[in-house]
């Protein structure tokens, strides 16, 4: 009874302790991110405005005018429409040669030529979402090296393939720009993950005669599984969030309507034409398709701990 009172007691205390230590973290993202979040909600339930102090409740007004009324080419509906294609383009293959860069990487293990692989893929992450855009705006130049290099490989002479002009092309520069600089940051987690994956298993595999193709999809995908949904999902919500590639294709004369996504439109809606109200009403709808396709995402994997 006594050594039952004495592990209940410690057990209390460490509780104790650790709320303590979590207080500071909770009463951050209750500053930064809960109550930002609550306010966006009501401010897009009334029809203020930036330059206005005074606003009205609307309801639901603004979210009926988002999905019912068309402002030219820059509706709602097409940001939803450009941000999600533009998700999908860019989401699914990264995740996917992600992987596999990461599983060649593990291949030629701790050499210098894996280092040097792995120090290239990750450098375009630490730069500057602006500077990335920049460097990318001259490759795409007609006078720059993709123009040059798309000539090589479709065997024409001085064509502009209009990267920065044509619609369908613009939307894969973006996708381009944001692919080279964010490729590499989930290379990496890829090749945690596999590291975490004990040796034995695989040696166990080339006893019985697996082959490789064979070890990769009974072993290294089903181990992998709690670290590629956390690739998925973060590289999902990145792709969802995407801003400052496509606000500096547009601020250097590209067309705003085939790249306008939700967040560019938010820009525009509260901070170019003040309309706080329907800005925050955009916030919330883009803050709950993330909500719901981080929770599909979750469901469908039903991810488990591993265990070895």
């Amino acid at each position: 009874m006594k050594n039952k009172i004495k592990t209940y007691s410690i057990e209390r205390k460490q509780a104790r302790w650790g709320l303590l230590f979590t207080i500071p973290c909770l009463l951050f993202f209750a500053v930064f991110s809960f109550y930002p979040i609550i306010n966006a909600f009501f401010t897009s339930l009334t029809n203020r405005q930036a330059l206005n102090r005074t606003s009205e409740w609307v309801g639901l007004d603004n979210y009926v005018y988002l999905f019912t009324k068309s402002n030219g080419g820059f509706s709602f509906g097409n940001s939803l429409r450009a941000t999600l294609e533009f998700t999908l383009g860019t989401f699914i293959p990264m995740v996917v040669i992600a992987l596999l860069l990461a599983v060649f990487l593990m291949q030629l293990r701790s050499t210098k030529t894996a280092k040097f692989l792995e120090l290239a893929y990750y450098t375009p992450a630490v730069l500057s979402s602006v500077v990335a855009a920049t460097i990318w705006m001259i490759l795409f130049d007609p006078r720059g090296l993709v123009n040059q290099i798309s000539n090589l490989l479709m065997n024409t002479t001085g064509r502009d393939f209009g990267w920065l002009v044509n619609s369908n092309m613009l939307q894969v520069s973006t996708m381009i720009v944001y692919f080279w600089k964010y490729i590499g940051y989930f290379v990496i987690l890829f090749i945690t993950g596999l590291a975490a994956i004990p040796p034995g298993i695989y040696e166990a595999a080339t006893v019985d005669g697996s082959s490789r193709w064979h070890t990769f999809w009974r072993i290294t995908l089903p181990l992998l599984k709690p670290t590629a949904v956390l690739v998925s999902i973060m590289a999902m919500l990145q792709c969802l969030k995407t801003f400052s590639t496509q606000y500096m294709f547009t601020q250097n004369g590209a067309a705003r309507q085939p790249i306008d996504v939700i967040t560019m439109n938010i820009y525009y809606t509260g901070i170019r034409n003040g309309r706080l109200g329907r800005a925050s009403a955009m916030s919330i709808i883009l803050f709950l398709i993330m909500l719901v396709l981080t929770y599909l995402q979750f469901s469908v994997s039903k991810t488990d701990d591993v265990e070895y």
